[in-house]
């Protein structure tokens, strides 16, 4: 029996006792409105509800009598063994045995699915992170905004949204201006502009530029300008793409800054019709020849100009184009994660979408991520002056990595410690839970070398203490998956796994799969096997949440 089928049946309980009372109305009351938790003390059984002090006000009832009532009903639904009422009104439901281990047969049935829900369906998510501009490569910083974002996104789309990872390329403005002369100055051997980009990285492509156009040394200057920006830029991002990649994260569309503002035909370009857009709406206004947006009735703490005096428009205006492009591709629902030095555009994005007639508490999201440490990472001898995603990479490895950014809170600075991540002991975290489901493949190997096989399946044998905390912690990870997905923290399937982990090795250690000595291989064993591949199973789906391995051996 899964939460959900007992929410179900509590629900069918509660209803008519409290509208029998006739004191209030249980109109609209749902299975949602009757939480279950699971006890930390386990001889208070496997669920607990406060269902009755939820309701004992609403429906003219002393809470213990209502619980008492509630439980009694309970005790007549199948798979139900006992239920007690505790303290003031709390009710302990302890399950039958087969009830809670037939989960262990659902489970391995249901495979990578499981955990699976539609908690999200219907809603639409563009969800943008990353970002970086393409001059240069991916840092500790962006390291982690791709371990959280991309989790983020595959907690998303297993509690059923319809999403999009998008990365915005900032390939327009000055930046790119300083990148083409900088790149082109390695080609010519030439000193580095003052304001240009420093860095090995930069001479490695200016080489590449020059191999692939040897004529750009006769080219007229703005010419070799051109020529060297838009090749260094292709290459510089090529490089971005193929970091990401081997870090396990992937983009489903990479957005160019350059289509807000080209003018293809002499058509107004998207941001000269994100101005007109928002002027509709009645939040543009005009002051000494520049053009505002008034977002200031958005809770921004100034008006912002999208167009100065001179006619150039400003960043807020590629932001205001972009914004809306996300809206005519259909999604309701934009998230951004920005980095720790972003806190600005959580008013600004707000206020924009209140500009374009959207509802700025419920059509955008701006996560900000806190900033990431690693004791004794070494800065890049590329780039010179940062650390970068393919040197962290290479010294801890993309597993060690991921699990680790997805850890913790966005919100919280961190430090790790590799000299931890590095260890091959219970100490540390990513080792412990990828050796657990190692185990569960080593045990199902030795149980096949034994002659235990899944072929008999007996749930009212798993009726060890071990056995019965395990099968409820498998039951919570469809429920730690949604409210994951809901807050956006991928860190709480990190710490479920780890739980999940210290239950199986502790299962592990008092339940045998394969008899011992001369016994003879019998139900329990066979039942055994379905649960621990059950646990396998869980583990290995949470870890791909995570973006993280689950190795067969280690």
């Amino acid at each position: 029996m899964d939460p959900d089928v007992l929410s179900a049946a509590l629900l069918a309980v509660v209803t008519p006792l409290a509208e029998a009372r006739r004191e209030g109305s249980t109109e609209g009351l749902t299975a949602a409105d009757l939480p279950l938790e699971r006890p930390k003390n386990r001889d208070h059984g496997d669920w607990a509800s406060n269902a009755a002090m939820k309701l004992a006000k609403k429906v003219g009832a002393n809470p213990r009598e209502l619980a008492a009532e509630i439980a009694a009903g309970l005790e007549s639904v199948d798979g139900i063994a006992s239920v007690e009422v505790a303290g003031p009104g709390f009710i302990n439901i302890r399950l039958e045995a087969a009830a809670a281990g037939a989960l262990a047969k659902a489970i391995v049935e249901a495979g990578a699915a499981f955990g699976s829900n539609d908690s999200q369906r219907g809603i639409s998510i563009n969800l943008e992170f990353v970002s970086a501009n393409p001059t240069g490569p991916l840092h500790i910083g962006h390291t982690r905004w791709a371990a959280l974002g991309d989790s983020i996104a595959r907690l998303l789309l297993a509690s059923g949204a319809t999403l999009v990872r998008e990365f915005y390329i900032n390939d327009a403005g000055a930046q790119m201006e300083r990148f083409g002369r900088s790149v082109l100055a390695a080609v010519l051997g030439e000193p580095t502009p003052e304001d240009g980009y420093a860095g090995e990285y930069i001479g490695e492509l200016g080489s590449r530029v020059r191999d692939a156009r040897p004529d750009i040394v006769s080219l007229e200057p703005a010419a070799q300008i051109d020529v060297a920006t838009e090749l260094a830029y292709g290459m510089q991002l090529g490089e971005i793409q193929a970091s990401l990649e081997r870090f396990n994260v992937h983009f489903d569309v990479w957005f160019s800054e350059r289509v807000l503002h080209a003018r293809n035909d002499g058509a107004p370009s998207l941001v000269d019709e994100a101005v007109d857009r928002l002027r509709e709406q009645g939040h543009v206004f005009d002051d000494e020849g520049a053009v505002w947006v008034r977002t200031t009735d958005f809770g921004d703490d100034k008006d912002r100009v999208i167009r100065r005096s001179n006619g150039e428009y400003t960043y807020f205006a590629a932001d205001a184009a972009y914004y809306l492009n996300k809206g005519d591709r259909g999604f309701a629902h934009k998230i951004y994660l920005l980095g720790a030095d972003h806190h600005g555009y959580v008013h600004r994005l707000k206020a924009l979408a209140g500009a374009a007639g959207e509802d700025p508490e419920k059509n955008v999201e701006v996560l900000i991520g806190q900033l990431v440490s690693i004791n004794g990472a070494k800065l890049s001898k590329r780039a010179g002056n940062i650390i970068e995603l393919d040197d962290l990479q290479a010294w801890l490895g993309t597993d060690a990595l991921r699990y680790s950014l997805g850890r913790y809170p966005a919100d919280s600075p961190l430090t790790l410690d590799p000299e931890i991540l590095q260890k091959r002991t219970n100490d540390n975290p990513v080792f412990y839970v990828q050796y657990a489901h190692a185990r569960t493949h080593n045990v199902a190997r030795n149980a096949a070398s034994s002659g235990v096989d899944r072929s008999e399946f007996a749930p009212e044998l798993l009726d060890h203490e071990t056995e019965s905390a395990l099968l409820g912690a498998l039951q919570e990870f469809p429920r730690v998956v949604a409210f994951a997905a809901e807050v956006r923290e991928p860190h709480r399937v990190a710490r479920y796994l780890e739980e999940l982990a210290g239950l199986y090795h502790r299962w592990y250690d008092s339940c045998r799969v394969i008899p011992l000595g001369d016994e003879p291989v019998a139900s329990v064993h066979r039942t055994r096997l379905w649960l621990n591949d059950a646990t396998g199973q869980v583990l290995r789906n949470g870890l791909d949440l995570l973006g993280v391995s689950a190795p067969e051996r280690m």
